[in-house]
Formats: structure tokens, sequence, C-alpha cells
């Protein structure tokens, strides 16, 4: 079934006093262009979520982003008291060396220097991460619903214009006998104005006559033209990421159109050859968002 590269995921759970939060968004892409922003904390997981959002979402350009919001966090801030009373103790005496007795603005300054102010850095939990990894997995659900959704549009939008470019196959047959009586009556009225009727073969003239005939003639294009809208609608519903195969179906429906339109030799049918050049460009701007 058809599905878009285009989504968003989100998912939330609290683990204790801290929230996770995973936020994943797609976009369309000739392949993977995966971005991933982890908390220093599960930094050394990442090659482990990358392998599995590779392998969850296939194509597009993704970017993850987990955050986690602990509620303990002034609790893990705390003082080196015996750096903080060495520097307060030796600033302040310099002040006092100089005059200056008031300590007002030591506290700040001490604060300020390397190490007196330690965080505290919390060690990976390995029995949390299965935790993480079921939000981290519960947002590509989110984010997979998302672009089936957008995929039922795409299917709705495809279904239509590969209908049309079937239909306006169908109208180019009301043009093509006249077509066809129309060159033959040009190219004999061209050599009767040239030529006498006794200075050519009437048998060599209807030979030259089949001949351009065939070059006019477009049934080939019209049926393999008939065959690549029925693949491209049954691809269309077949399981898995077609993506790619679509559009090389309609690359080919392309190819088929366009020589239509070089053998058409009649209005008529050109415009009908402008109308389908115009619905496969709108299949093809769509396939380009699909996975």
């Amino acid at each position: 079934m058809i599905t878009s590269m285009t989504g968003y995921g989100k998912a939330t759970k609290d683990l204790g006093n801290t929230k996770i939060t995973v936020q994943i968004k797609s976009l369309n892409s000739k392949g993977m262009d995966l971005n991933v922003k982890l908390p220093s904390l599960y930094r050394e997981k990442e090659l482990e979520v990358r392998s599995m959002l590779s392998n969850l979402l296939q194509r597009g350009k993704v970017d993850m982003i987990l955050t986690n919001e602990s509620q303990d966090e002034v609790s893990r801030l705390s003082i080196n008291k015996e750096l903080f009373k060495s520097h307060y103790t030796s600033l302040k005496n310099l002040k006092e060396e100089l005059g200056d007795t008031d300590p007002s603005d030591l506290i700040r300054l001490v604060c300020g220097l390397p190490d007196v102010m330690v965080t505290e850095t919390k060690e990976l939990d390995e029995n949390e991460w299965p935790q993480v990894l079921h939000v981290i997995k519960e947002a590509v659900k989110a984010l997979e619903s998302f672009r089936k959704q957008e995929g039922d549009i795409l299917k709705e939008e495809f279904t239509l214009r590969v209908n049309t470019i079937a239909q306006l196959l169908e109208d180019v047959k009301q043009f093509e006998e006249n077509r066809i009586k129309t060159v033959r009556e040009r190219i004999t009225k061209h050599l009767e104005e040239l030529i006498s009727d006794d200075n050519y073969d009437k048998d060599r003239l209807e030979q030259e006559l089949v001949f351009y005939m065939e070059k006019f003639d477009v049934t080939e294009e019209k049926v393999r033209l008939k065959g690549h809208c029925e693949y491209f609608i049954s691809t269309m519903n077949e399981e898995g990421a077609q993506g790619k195969k679509l559009g090389f179906i309609s690359q080919e429906m392309g190819r088929e159109i366009n020589t239509l339109g070089s053998k058409a030799n009649d209005s008529n049918i050109q415009k009908l050859v402008v109308a389908m050049k115009d619905e496969l460009e709108k299949i093809k701007e769509q396939v380009l968002n699909t996975l």
C-alpha cells in the first residue's frame, strides 16, 4: 500500500524522576538521511537507535530528538566546600592586603571558578534503557500512522491522475481515422502538384504511403501506455515500499506519451497529449514523496 515519506510522531513517558520525550519528523528524500539528537546520558546508544530507525523507516529525511527532563535537577548540583573555602580565604586575604575590606562580591566570584560548582553526572541505567527504547518505538508508530494517512491521500491522487490519462488515451481514438485520411490526402495533393499523372508509379506511391502511415501509427504507443497505467495502479496496491518502482513506471509512461505526441501530426491529439503530460507531471511530483 502507498505510504508517504512525510510525517510526524511524538511519544512521552515518565520514568521515576525523569520525563522522556521523543519527537520524530520525516520529509521526502532519495534515501535514508537520518539525524539523531540524544542527551549525553544516552549518547552511547546512538548507533543502536540509528540502526533501529533505519530499519523501521527505510527512506526519508528523518530528524529524531530525545529529551529527558529531570525533576531533581537542583539536587544534582553540589559545591566543593573545601575548594570554595580555600579560594574564598585566599581572595579575602588578598583584598585586605590591598586595602579593600568589602567581601560582598567574593561569593559570586568564587562560585565562578573552575571545579567549585560540581554537577553530578548521572550514569546510564541499563534497566531503564529498554523503557526509553519503548518510547522511541511509540514515536515511530505515531510517525508511521501519520505516513499511512498521507499515503491514503496520495493513493486517491494517483488513482485520479492515472485514470484521467487513461481516459485521455481513449479520447485519442476519435481523431485517428480522420488524421490518417488527412495525411494521405495531403501527401497525394503535394505529389499531384509536383508531377503529372504519367510521371510516377502509382504502385510505388501506395508503398510510400503505407510507409508513412506506419510511421504515423500510434497503436503500439497506446497499448504500452495503457499497460503502464494498469501496472501503476496494481503496483500502488502492493505491500511494501513502492515509491521507487512507481517512479520508474511514471518515466515509462512519459516516454510513451512523448512518442505519441511526436507521431500525432494532429492538433486535437496534441491537445490530449499536453493534458496527459500535465497529469503525469503531477504524478511525478507526488511520487517523490512516496516511500
